[in-house]
C-alpha cells in the first residue's frame, strides 16, 4: 500500500491504473486490483478520531464505536475495488451533506463540551471534500470503462436498540428509481436472505425496514450518475456485542466468504441487464 495525494490518487485512477493507497492525510483508503462494472465501499468503517478533538468531546470511546460500522471494509476487502473510511463519523459523517457533517448533537446527545471553531470544522470537511473527489473520479472513470457500474455501499446497524423484530440485512432503496432496478434490487435481497452465518444466527432480508437509503454517498452518486446503481446494503451487528464491544471475527469471515461470490455474481447480473 501506498501513501498518496488525493490528487495523485484520481491521477491513477483517470489513467486506469491499478494500485493501492492510504490518502496521504490517511483519511480513506482506496484499493484498485482490476477495473471491474462494481466497486464496494464502507465510509462508516472508521474509526480514527483526531487528537485536537479528544478533550472537547463528550461522548466516549465506546459511544463512538457503537455508532460506527465496524468491519464493514473486511466483509468487503477481497474484492477488486474497494474505497472506505478512515475517520470516526463523528468527526465527520461522510455519508452526510457537507453542510450536516460535523455533528452538533449526536443520537439526542450534545457532542462538544464548547462549540467547534470554523477552523477545526475546515479541516473535518476539507477530508469529506476530498473523499467525494475520489468517489467522483471513480465511478466517472467505471462508467466509461463500462457503461454501467453497482456499488455495494456496506454499513452495519445496531439491532438491539429496536423494540421489534428486524432483519438481519436491509437495504435501503427509497432513493433509487425502482421502476428501472426493482428487479436487480430483489434479486440482491434474496441473495442476502440465502447467507449462511455460524452459530445458529439466521438470515433474513427486508426493503425499507429499518432503513430507507437516505445517505449522502447513495444520493451523490445517484444525482451525478445515471448509469451507477447504489445498493446501501445493512447488516444487523449480530457479528458482535454492541453492548460489550466485542466483535466476533468467525462470523466477519464467514460474511465476507459469502459476499465473495455473491457480490460478482449478483453484479454481473446487474451489468448484462443494463450495459
Amino acid at each position: 500500500m501506498d501513501r498518496l495525494s488525493i490528487s495523485d490518487i484520481i491521477s491513477k485512477i483517470e489513467a486506469g491504473a491499478c494500485f493501492e493507497a492510504v490518502s496521504s492525510d490517511y483519511s480513506l483508503t482506496i484499493k484498485i486490483e482490476d477495473y471491474v462494472p462494481y466497486a464496494c465501499a464502507a465510509v462508516h468503517d472508521g474509526h480514527q478520531f483526531r487528537k485536537e478533538l479528544w478533550d472537547n468531546c463528550m461522548h466516549t470511546e465506546y459511544e463512538r464505536w457503537y455508532e460506527e460500522d465496524p468491519e464493514t471494509k473486511n466483509m468487503v476487502q477481497s474484492h477488486p475495488i474497494v474505497i472506505a473510511g478512515c475517520d470516526s463519523r463523528f468527526e465527520y459523517d461522510l455519508n452526510r451533506a457537507p453542510d450536516d457533517a460535523v455533528f452538533v448533537t449526536a443520537w439526542g446527545k450534545q457532542l462538544w463540551k464548547a462549540p467547534l471553531s470554523e477552523a477545526m470544522k475546515t479541516k473535518s470537511l476539507e477530508k469529506h471534500a476530498n473523499f467525494y473527489k475520489v468517489v467522483h473520479a471513480l465511478i466517472a472513470t467505471l462508467e466509461s470503462k463500462f457503461g454501467f457500474c453497482t456499488v455495494y455501499d456496506m454499513h452495519s446497524y445496531n439491532w438491539k436498540r429496536w423494540d421489534r423484530e428486524v432483519p438481519t440485512w436491509n437495504l435501503g432503496t427509497s432513493n433509487l428509481d425502482n421502476e428501472r432496478f426493482g428487479n436487480v434490487i430483489e434479486l440482491w435481497r434474496q441473495s442476502l436472505s440465502e447467507i449462511k452465518f455460524p452459530n445458529g444466527i439466521k438470515s433474513t432480508s427486508l426493503i425499507n425496514d429499518t432503513f430507507q437509503g437516505n445517505g449522502y454517498f447513495l444520493k451523490y452518486i445517484t444525482q451525478n450518475f445515471k448509469n451507477t446503481l447504489v445498493l446501501a446494503t445493512e447488516i444487523a451487528k449480530v457479528y458482535g456485542d454492541e453492548y460489550e464491544q466485542i466483535i466476533f471475527p468467525e462470523v466477519v469471515k464467514a460474511v465476507e466468504k459469502e459476499l465473495i461470490t455473491r457480490i460478482p455474481k449478483h453484479a454481473e447480473k446487474v451489468y448484462k441487464t443494463f450495459s
